[in-house]
């Protein structure tokens, strides 16, 4: 099965030249996988292993649609059944993931749905919501949970997706040792973790380690305004997902039952990250900021025109981090070297980028944090 290993780590020339600053920019290319995204690699090892243990279905929840894009087209080579839940909101603005979806023979319902007793309850009490993420486990884990030989599949937040991710940073590490690049800073968007814990925790223990390539390099984690859970969020124990079917998690969140404005970066728009990321943020070992979607179309419309790439909305946040670093570098007039994770490209996510072309893309900012 090919997914793009190992993904290039490109350096962003002409973007350098646009900002006109003196800082390196480059770019881990996970958007190059035939799925467009890295959602690929932790989808190919629970396929497997739920394969090797005789699962026939799994179900999931995805918020854009790449991760339930890559179990679908995964599993099927597996000849496991896979049962998706989007995000309504995203299962609306990109309609073209569903065609996908069922291409790969997986189902595909919007979420909340009439599918699962908790689906029905929300659409009962809020019959015109957007869906979050956390609805989307909720149906997904309750399906699961009431049906033999049927398996829950995570696209990001618990462990193992880590792990399954880390291929990301341990590849860019050896690819920085080959090229002799020394990061200052290294930057992914956050959601519930995966791309940004498989680019920064490889890397964070090797710093831990001692390892003198990261000797003074930063990691920072860039969320949307809609959903900033480790800017504006708390560090405690809550469940993954608003009908408590998940473990209690210890992680940063703004409540299990917080459903996030609608954004483009439907990967993004869920409540809490990754235990394991939580922890890299409150031990200092992690730095977060956040931003609007505007500002992050904004930098993925820049990074189009000079480097030819549309980045999917999730990507822009990290790529808006990175963006800012370099300015900060030509404002300092210091040489800086930056890494960020392309962690998807946009070719499904126009409507996005046509909103924020007419002028008509609304601000994602909420007042009541």
């Amino acid at each position: 099965i090919y997914l793009n290993r190992p993904a290039p780590l490109q350096r962003a020339y002409r973007l350098e030249k646009a900002l006109k600053t003196p800082a390196r920019i480059y770019f881990k290319r996970e958007d190059m996988s035939p799925l467009g995204s890295h959602k690929g690699n932790t989808a190919l090892a629970q396929a497997y292993y739920n394969a090797e243990a005789g699962i026939h279905t799994l179900t999931t929840e995805t918020g854009a649609g790449q991760w339930g894009t890559a179990l679908a087209m995964v599993s099927n080579l597996f000849d496991i059944d896979t049962t998706v839940f989007m995000v309504k909101g995203s299962y609306m603005a990109k309609p073209l993931r569903k065609t996908i979806i069922n291409t790969y023979g997986a189902t595909i319902y919007a979420s909340p749905s009439e599918q699962t007793e908790f689906g029905r309850k929300v659409l009962k009490e809020h019959p015109d919501t957007p869906g979050s993420l956390g609805i989307a486990i909720s149906e997904a884990c309750e399906m699961a949970a009431k049906n033999d030989g049927v398996c829950y599949s995570l696209g990001s937040v618990l462990n193992h997706v880590m792990l399954h991710q880390s291929v990301i940073g341990l590849e860019t590490t050896k690819q920085m040792e080959i090229g002799e690049i020394t990061p200052d800073v290294v930057i992914a968007c956050a959601g519930g973790g995966s791309n940004l814990g498989g680019m920064t925790l490889p890397m964070i223990g090797a710093k831990l380690a001692g390892n003198k390539m990261f000797e003074n390099t930063r990691f920072k984690a860039v969320e949307p305004k809609a959903a900033p859970s480790m800017t504006k969020g708390e560090f405690k124990y809550v469940f993954g997902d608003p009908a408590g079917f998940s473990p209690l998690l210890m992680m940063y969140t703004l409540g299990s039952d917080f459903i996030p404005s609608s954004i483009h970066a439907g990967g993004l728009r869920y409540h809490g990250m990754s235990p394991l990321v939580s922890a890299a943020n409150h031990h200092g070992y992690l730095e977060s900021t956040s931003y609007d979607q505007t500002e992050t179309f904004e930098a993925g419309v820049l990074f189009a025109r000079t480097e030819g790439i549309i980045p999917a909305p999730e990507s822009c946040h990290a790529l808006k981090g990175a963006i800012d670093e370099a300015l900060d570098a030509k404002a300092k007039n210091e040489e800086r070297t930056i890494v960020f994770c392309l962690s998807g490209h946009g070719l499904l996510d126009l409507y996005g980028y046509e909103q924020y072309l007419n002028g008509t893309l609304p601000s994602s900012e909420r007042s009541d944090f």
